[in-house]
């Protein structure tokens, strides 16, 4: 115990040797995390947050470096501060729109942010805190996310396109979708069968399960003004 309370307390120092521990700990922690992102098919996955999370690590070494060897007297952290600022940017670029109600890569983009933050504590030698936080970042991508989708999300969201054969018609159809359907994001857009006089409606309904779309898609039918409705990708 004497042994590993030493060498703790070794790696706590800046040194050569601390430098490749901390830089190799980011390596390890930050590929915890992207192993699990690469795992669900996600942009950024193994690579992008191993070199998001050493990276931060380097950055704030580079100032820990400043402040013990090169008699730097300003600030150690404000490169950790613009690491934490700048990274906003490449989170946002895995955050996409599908352009039917629905955004993706949030939490892909906020674990990069995460993951950022780690590298800069391991950077620091703030071990315990990085290891502990990777953890907790897994946890909740994995664990938090079969508990949102089986428990939290158990109603589903189902976007529904439909062709009105007249303008007129519309508010007596919006206002059987948000009555009796509950329906949410409605917006009308231009007819896809491109007809004079048609209307197009987009919604997003709330069901239960998947089995009740057929159902629905025959309610919707049986309205005199609807032409034709399907579920819209």
């Amino acid at each position: 115990m004497q042994v590993l309370l030493s060498a703790y307390s070794y790696l706590q120092q800046f040194s050569l040797v601390s430098v490749i521990v901390r830089l190799l700990l980011a390596v390890v922690l930050g590929g915890i995390i992207g192993f699990e992102r690469e795992r669900h098919g996600r942009a950024a996955g193994l690579r992008t947050h191993v070199l998001v999370c050493v990276g931060s690590a380097m950055a704030t070494l580079i100032g820990h470096y400043c402040l013990t060897l090169a008699d730097y007297s300003g600030d150690p952290l404000r490169i950790g501060a613009q690491v934490l600022s700048g990274v906003g940017f490449l989170g946002a670029g895995t955050i996409i729109s599908n352009g039917r109600f629905q955004v993706t890569g949030l939490t892909t983009a906020a674990g990069l942010w995460a993951t950022a933050s780690i590298g800069l504590a391991v950077g620091i030698g703030f071990y315990e805190a990085a290891a502990f936080c990777a953890f907790l970042v897994v946890f909740t991508m994995s664990i938090l996310s079969w508990v949102d989708s089986r428990v939290i999300r158990k109603n589903k969201n189902v976007h529904i396109y439909m062709e009105l054969n007249s303008a007129e018609s519309v508010n007596e159809v919006l206002s059987m979708l948000s009555g009796k359907f509950n329906a949410k994001n409605i917006q009308i857009t231009a007819p896809r069968s491109s007809i004079a006089g048609n209307c197009g409606i987009e919604a997003r309904l709330i069901i239960k399960h998947k089995e009740e779309v057929d159902g629905v898609i025959q309610q919707l039918l049986e309205n005199e003004h609807v032409i034709y409705a399907l579920p819209s990708a």
